[in-house]
């Protein structure tokens, strides 16, 4: 097993203004030797982890994708139908383009047999036309919108964590439920920010209450002024904030001296991570409703797998996408065991799919037809700083959400692969 990195020179020719950070060609893990050649294909399994691995998402798949990624693999044993297994890994930046050239160099020269993480949507989006049109395999859990399971479904696709109308059924309805009627929607301005806007919309109405108005802004915004006077404006008993990552941060951040909270509007948002909090701190963070599939601190068999995962990322706690990058590469290496072959990758994904999912993580759960890993979500409430008793204790759980009403019914999603 050889951990590598997408040379520099690959991003660089895919986004000539703003070249990949210096990891260097071939950059392989501390004690695994000198840089592989490229493999000849059909000896090896390979897994490509696509993330953002310097930007606003870095904290939220990064580099703890690749570790979860390595975990699984060792967790199986390290080889698979009597092949090794080789984890590659590239920084997307956040750009479509790039994204989808990494993806068609991996398939190319490196003979990359899965794709996996994939965090910002648009991107997601990108990468889900190449791997499709490659017949290979792409497990998605780090990008939220729900079009990679709907419109857009793939039949080589699998898409696992999350996504918008998970999280906007789970936290919309428990929020409306108890007198959270009117809201405002801040929204990050691309594929994921409106879609997530959109699913939350349908879930608010459907539940009784009404949306009163949101302001769109630019991805990666640092001022949120603007945004955050024309949601106390609204008078709308709801904040709710459809972006994620550092976006999601700063915005909490000035929403707390903006007064949102204390002037009487509930602050909602609709993807937070761990990393998100812990990086806002429980002073600012206190009291935020949010939704996670995957919460470190859950049972003990979340612990532990957690506990083995910090040892290995500076104690630091892995978010549902780690979690979820684990999770689906453990499936994979399942079904590829038994069908001793990776080449064919819509019979691999439809093998997946007709397997029952069971892993210490999510517990046991299905995979629909559309592609969509079907398991429990939750609703939890950032704790204050009393009720918190050590670092990352975080969480109280609301609401669980059982795995058959978590996701949307495949026959809604508008996959065409769902036969009416």
């Amino acid at each position: 097993m050889v951990l590598t990195l997408c040379a520099a020179a690959l991003c660089a020719a895919a986004c000539k203004k703003e070249p990949a950070p210096d990891k260097g060609p071939g950059m392989v893990a501390p004690g695994s030797g000198a840089a592989p050649a490229p493999s000849a294909g059909g000896g090896k399994i390979v897994i490509g982890v696509l993330s953002d691995m310097s930007g606003v998402y870095a904290d939220l798949g990064g580099k703890g994708s690749v570790i979860a990624a390595q975990m699984a693999v060792d967790d199986f044993g390290g080889t698979v139908a009597g092949m090794p297994i080789e984890i590659v890994s590239g920084d997307h930046q956040n750009k479509a383009d790039v994204g989808s050239s990494i993806a068609r160099e991996w398939f190319d020269t490196k003979n990359v047999d899965v794709i996996v993480d994939v965090p910002t949507s648009s991107v997601a989006l990108a990468v889900n036309k190449v791997v499709t049109a490659a017949n290979k395999v792409f497990l998605v859990s780090g990008a939220g919108t729900s079009d990679l399971t709907g419109e857009q479904c793939s039949p080589n696709t699998i898409h696992w964590a999350y996504d918008t109308w998970a999280l906007s059924n789970a936290a919309g309805r428990e929020i409306v439920k108890n007198g959270g009627d009117s809201w405002f929607f801040v929204t990050v301005d691309y594929a994921f920010g409106h879609t997530l806007k959109n699913d939350a919309t349908k879930v608010i109405e459907a539940s009784g209450g009404k949306v009163l108005g949101e302001v769109q802004h630019p991805f990666k915004a640092t001022d949120f002024s603007s945004f955050l006077l024309q949601a106390q404006s609204s008078k709308a008993k709801v904040v709710a904030l459809a972006n994620a990552g550092g976006d999601t941060v700063n915005a909490v951040k000035q929403a707390a001296e903006f007064g949102i909270v204390s002037k009487g509007q509930q602050l909602v948002g609709l993807l937070m991570f761990i990393a998100d909090v812990n990086a806002l701190g429980l002073p600012t963070a206190q009291g935020l409703i949010l939704s996670e599939s995957f919460y470190w601190d859950r049972d003990d068999q979340t612990r532990a797998w957690s506990q083995k995962f910090g040892a290995k990322d500076d104690g630091v706690m892995p978010t549902m996408i780690h979690a979820g990058v684990y999770s689906s590469v453990l499936h994979y290496l399942k079904t590829v065991a038994e069908l001793k072959s990776a080449k064919d990758g819509k019979a691999v994904v439809a093998k997946m799919e007709a397997t029952p999912t069971d892993d210490p993580l999510f517990g046991k759960g299905t995979i629909d037809a559309n592609g969509r890993k079907r398991h429990a979500m939750y609703v939890y409430q950032v704790k204050t700083p009393a009720e918190s008793k050590a670092k990352w204790d975080y969480y109280k759980l609301i609401r669980e959400v059982p795995a058959d009403q978590a996701f949307r019914a495949p026959a809604d999603s508008g996959c065409p692969l769902i036969k009416k």
